[in-house]
């Protein structure tokens, strides 16, 4: 069963080919699909880019809201999601607070997209931010990334630094010492200064304070000592970019001047969010589909 749980599940090759299916010309799927859209987190870029891509491919949509739903009497994840399978479900795209939620699923027999879970991962934001570099730069290998910021507690950066290595990247980290991993796994820890000079990509994370117990006061200091500055954007090499996952908090990662200045890869991130999302819908339903056809003859 071909689903999405992290980029790990799926060879460099299948995740080059996700890619090329991006920049390919949209075609309808062929048969009738159901997608459950599940947040149990907040979203906007990733829940309705989803919807978007979704809409795009002509899919039926159902959308889920735990606090109107079984969970609220003490149902579990695996049976609402069982629910969602009885009833005809063909795909169910979850984000959910709990790092690798979809573990222990073993009886769920309906594909699986991974919208982000905790801080461990956010698959389809990887491949939207692989698709946005490539487009720039016409490779990855051998691009030096430096992720700044929050990185500990961010999916994102915990995605995008194994897979862009495993793509022949150079990754490095910015931000308080505090808020990068005990394991840098050889990973260079930068200063914004240092960061901003030697980054071919400058991808800026915000503050994930929803995910803090303790520790760093968000105090008006951050973007002066952590964050991107005009200063330090001015420094940048001629062909480097700015990215950013969004939401944006716009003076304390970043000076809100840059979020749209020249080298700002930001918005254009967005618009490549539903071209990610509809190869991989595409992908996963088409094997789904191939397999059903089998089925039947």
């Amino acid at each position: 069963m071909k689903q999405l749980r992290t980029l790990q599940d799926m060879s460099i090759s299948e995740i080059e080919y996700l890619l090329c299916q991006a920049e390919t010309p949209l075609q309808k799927m062929k048969h009738d699909y159901t997608v459950v859209n599940m947040f149990f987190e907040p979203s906007t870029r990733t829940k309705y880019s989803f919807e978007m891509a979704e809409a795009s491919l002509g899919l039926h949509r159902m959308d889920f809201t735990s606090e109107a739903s079984s969970i609220e009497k003490g149902e579990s994840l695996y049976d609402t999601l069982k629910t969602f399978e009885a009833i005809g479900a063909d795909l169910l795209v979850i984000r959910h607070p709990k790092p690798k939620f979809y573990e222990n699923l073993e009886g769920l027999n309906v594909p699986i997209i991974n919208a982000g879970d905790g801080a461990g991962n956010h698959p389809t934001q990887s491949l939207l931010d692989l698709l946005t570099m490539k487009q720039e730069f016409g490779r990855l290998h051998g691009l030096h990334v430096v992720i700044a910021g929050d990185v500990v507690h961010s999916r994102v950066a915990n995605t995008n630094a194994s897979i862009l290595e495993q793509f022949g990247a150079e990754v490095s980290y910015a931000g308080p010492r505090e808020w990068m991993p005990d394991d840098l796994k050889g990973r260079r820890h930068l200063t914004m200064d240092e960061a901003a000079l030697q980054a071919d990509v400058m991808m800026m994370l915000r503050i994930q304070r929803e995910r803090h117990v303790s520790g760093r006061d968000c105090a008006d200091s951050y973007l002066e000592n952590f964050g991107l500055t005009e200063m330090r954007e001015a420094s940048m090499q001629d062909h480097a970019i700015i990215m950013h996952p969004a939401p944006v908090n716009r003076g304390v990662e970043i000076a809100g001047s840059l979020v749209e200045c020249e080298r700002s890869r930001i918005f254009r991130q967005m618009k490549n969010g539903v071209k990610a999302r509809q190869a991989v819908l595409s992908y996963i339903l088409e094997a789904k589909g191939a397999r059903s056809y089998e089925a039947i003859v």
